[in-house]
């Protein structure tokens, strides 16, 4: 009888640590078929053509801004390469600076992502663009022993707001998501 109730309390046990799971809401996976937005930590590559002293790479900084010369800073965090092409050309047009600014911008590199918990080499990395959680999870030296490699957690932020979701490794993972390996419990 004792044996039968230490079976019974340890499936309790697990189905329990099973319910905290909370499917991540639509927007977490939503984002993945959107347009790419710039945040902080971005590489630009701008094109004004004709123009050589403007065509430069620019770093989004921590709050979001790049700085171009002649115009200043540029607001860059939330917006799509075709907003910030036009803002550049406008500020450049409208300050006298070119009659007809032609202005280009590309992707450089993109924002690093972060993996922690049970991989070999925890850390921040270059994102590549394609990657899925597995493929991060490589690039930080594998799972280690402990590792439960059914799902990982990842949180990513969208418009402001910090969304968390378990994923399977071969889920899409974006610039600047954070990317958890929890550990098995047996």
């Amino acid at each position: 009888m004792s044996s039968r109730l230490v079976q019974v309390l340890l499936v309790a046990g697990l189905l329990t640590g099973c319910s905290n799971y909370v499917r991540p809401s639509p927007a977490f996976h939503d984002v993945l078929n959107q347009p790419y937005t710039f945040d902080a930590g971005d590489r630009l590559r701008i094109t004004v053509f004709d123009q050589a002293a403007l065509t430069n790479v620019y770093t989004v900084d921590a709050s979001g801004n790049i700085s171009v010369p002649l115009i200043g800073g540029v607001p860059a965090r939330g917006r799509k390469a075709v907003e910030l092409e036009r803002d550049i050309a406008m500020r450049l047009r409208n300050g006298g600076y070119l009659r007809s600014p032609d202005v280009s911008v590309d992707i450089d590199q993109y924002r690093p992502f972060f993996i922690m918990g049970e991989v070999k080499n925890a850390g921040q990395y270059p994102y590549v663009a394609g990657m899925t959680a597995q493929t991060a999870v490589a690039i930080a030296g594998g799972y280690t022993a402990r590792a439960d490699q059914r799902t990982l957690d990842v949180t990513r932020q969208i418009n402001g707001e910090v969304l968390v979701g378990r994923v399977p490794g071969t889920d899409p993972i974006r610039p600047g998501d954070t990317i958890y390996v929890r550990e098995r419990f047996f």
